[in-house]
């Protein structure tokens, strides 16, 4: 694979595009910042890229705003049109382009795992699919979908759902192995292929395979049955009768026990809802939706380009057949894709006729259905979000609306680790990549006033001063946006405490000679707000929808602050003394550690054990013994 990039800015890209191979590969589209607009694939670079700089292009609009603000474009040479869509894939989730469809927050799908490296494996949810032997399930849209699944596989599979290291040599096991809801691996009751067993009975499950689930109970429960052992038997019975209970709420299609999935969307402006349907072995097993962001003047068959695409980029299970409602951009590259991920042949067409077509419409119409559910959703959102700013607006006295408020907290534990918390409400929705957060650098004690002082001061200087350079962010934070983030001024600034917190935030405002942003403070065991200059508290009723709105704006603050505090505490717990020694890095200490157990062990260590640990020699040894 080959990059090709160029830093200057040219204003005529003639010269840059004669020079562009006609071979297979990924182009980047960049503005004046340097930021990626659009990131796209191409069988042909050269000819994929003269398209959108030729002067009588016909481009749809969004194209065409995009090609207004590009200033450079680089590109990556590919070995075939597959690795170049894969590349694709991989480049639009790591830079967001705001041109492109994409999936939301598709980073965050949960899945179904099943760690197969163990004795006794477990079944839970995760976020990250790895080529580790495991078995893995989704994605899933939500938390809340596949806890629902998780909720339902463990009523009717008995596989383990505690975290313990398994024995076999319990004294006694918990309380689910009395209600048949675990088979008890823990006191030894069943070895690692009965277990496994449970396990398999899973995976058909989740495969859609319950037919052979069935069959295979019924077999073990007739031999328990024949040999006196009714009680294990009545708990197959029972298993059984759950399995077909469920089973029988699958909706039973004519579709010759096929496995496919169907996709269809309902777009309107910027979003497009995406419905998928999984149909195993001729059942309807379950359905989800997605939703695409930045699809505004994108076409159908573009849209579901794009998501199938970035669907089963993540999802480790890829169907036979997948029907779509039109045709794709690129199927035929596509196609090639996922057969070498399934390893067998894939299809992808839209149906014509017959069930297959009968079942597609219903797909689409409830994709237009959960787009029209939205809408609806996010109008009675905008309207109830416009009424809380209206009611705060006059509360408050503000001189505008407060479409940006900025709340901030602070996060100790008896003054070690202090941190603060900087959140950002934008038209009354939080707007999380303007978050901050501020390791508290020049506090000692429990001081919360001065602690407040030092984060406005760094935030609102930047803001009082445009030209200062000081770095006012911690490391780990958003780089992405920092300056633009800092020179918005906010509307209102809200902080967490009563009166004295309030004061310490006004001394600030009055030291960097600040008046012109309003301030104001929730004290939260009466839910009362001050605001400098009234001595009185302002109560707002219990059921306004401008309490509602600062009290979220207030408990974002501090989630964001006790989540850093935390994590900064963890941090610190975890270090030992040997973090500190020159000479010993992470590898040393970890072979040290494995050697003797903890820094205890390695204390009490004689100075030639310690030389005898592989990577080290006797002078790191001494300079160890003498450091502990």
């Amino acid at each position: 694979m080959r990059r090709s990039s160029t830093a200057a800015m040219p204003t005529d890209f003639s010269d840059r595009l004669r020079a562009t191979p006609a071979k297979p590969g990924v182009y980047i589209m960049r503005g004046r910042s340097g930021a990626v607009l659009y990131v796209g694939k191409a069988a042909k670079l050269r000819n994929r890229l003269r398209s959108y700089f030729a002067k009588k292009a016909n481009h749809p609009f969004k194209i065409r705003e995009m090609v207004k603000r590009v200033a450079e474009f680089e590109y990556i040479v590919a070995e075939s049109e597959q690795e170049a869509l894969l590349l694709e894939c991989n480049l639009i989730k790591q830079n967001k382009p705001p041109y492109n469809a994409r999936l939301k927050d598709d980073k965050s799908y949960p899945f179904i795992k099943v760690d197969l490296t163990e004795d006794f494996p477990q079944v839970y949810i995760t976020r990250t699919v790895k080529r580790d032997g495991s078995r893995y399930f989704g994605p899933f849209a939500s938390a809340s979908s596949v806890r629902r699944t998780l909720a339902l596989l463990k009523k009717l599979f008995p596989y383990r759902s505690c975290t313990k290291t398994i024995t076999g040599n319990d004294p006694r096991p918990c309380l689910d192995y009395y209600i048949s809801r675990c088979v008890g691996p823990c006191i030894g009751a069943v070895d690692k292929e009965q277990y496994r067993e449970v396990i398999e009975q899973v995976f058909l499950f989740l495969d859609g395979k319950a037919d052979r689930i069935l069959k295979s109970l019924e077999s073990r429960m007739m031999e328990a049955s024949e040999s006196l052992e009714f009680e294990r038997a009545a708990t197959l019975r029972d298993q059984i009768q759950a399995i077909e209970k469920v089973h029988e709420g699958q909706k039973v299609l004519h579709l010759s026990s096929e496995t496919l999935d169907l996709i269809a969307l309902a777009s309107d402006g910027d979003e497009a809802w995406m419905e998928v349907f999984f149909v195993r072995q001729g059942k309807l097993v379950g359905r989800d939706h997605f939703i695409m962001t930045s699809t505004k003047d994108d076409t159908t068959g573009e849209i579901l380009s794009a998501f199938v695409k970035q669907f089963y980029e993540v999802n480790p299970y890829v169907p036979p057949r997948i029907l779509v409602q039109e045709e794709l951009v690129d199927t035929e590259a596509i196609e090639t894709w996922l057969s070498e991920k399934r390893r067998s042949r894939v299809r992808i067409y839209v149906p014509q006729r017959g069930e297959k077509r009968r079942l597609m419409r219903m797909v689409a119409e409830n994709a237009s259905e959960g787009m029209e559910q939205r809408r609806v959703q996010a109008a009675a959102e905008e309207g109830a979000l416009g009424q809380a700013m209206e009611e705060l607006q006059e509360a408050l006295n503000l001189p505008t609306l407060p479409r940006r408020m900025e709340c901030y907290d602070i996060s100790n534990t008896q003054g070690s680790n202090p941190v603060g918390s900087m959140v950002v409400f934008d038209e009354g929705k939080p707007k999380s990549s303007d978050y901050r957060k501020f390791q508290i650098k020049g506090v000692d004690g429990v001081d919360d006033y001065s602690m407040m002082r030092e984060m406005l001061t760094r935030r609102f200087r930047r803001l009082a001063d445009p030209k200062s350079q000081v770095a006012e962010v911690d490391d780990g934070d958003r780089s992405e946006g920092k300056g633009e983030a800092w020179q918005q001024a906010p509307d209102l600034v809200l902080i967490d405490g009563g009166k004295g917190h309030l004061g310490a935030a006004l001394q600030v405002f009055l030291e960097l000679g600040i008046t012109s942003i309003p301030l104001a403070s929730l004290a939260k065991e009466n839910e009362e707000l001050f605001v400098p200059q009234t001595p009185e508290p302002i109560v707002l009723p219990r059921t306004s929808p401008a309490l509602f709105l600062v009290q979220r704006l207030r408990d974002e603050a501090h989630r964001f602050a006790i989540t850093y505090h935390r994590q900064r505490r963890s941090k610190k717990s975890t270090t030992s003394a040997l973090d500190h020694v020159p000479g010993i890095g992470p590898k040393r200490r970890q072979m040290l550690i494995r050697q003797f157990g903890s820094v205890q062990g390695v204390r009490e260590a004689t100075l030639e054990d310690v030389a005898a640990v592989p990577g080290m020699t006797l002078t790191l040894a001494s300079k160890v013994k003498e450091w502990l």
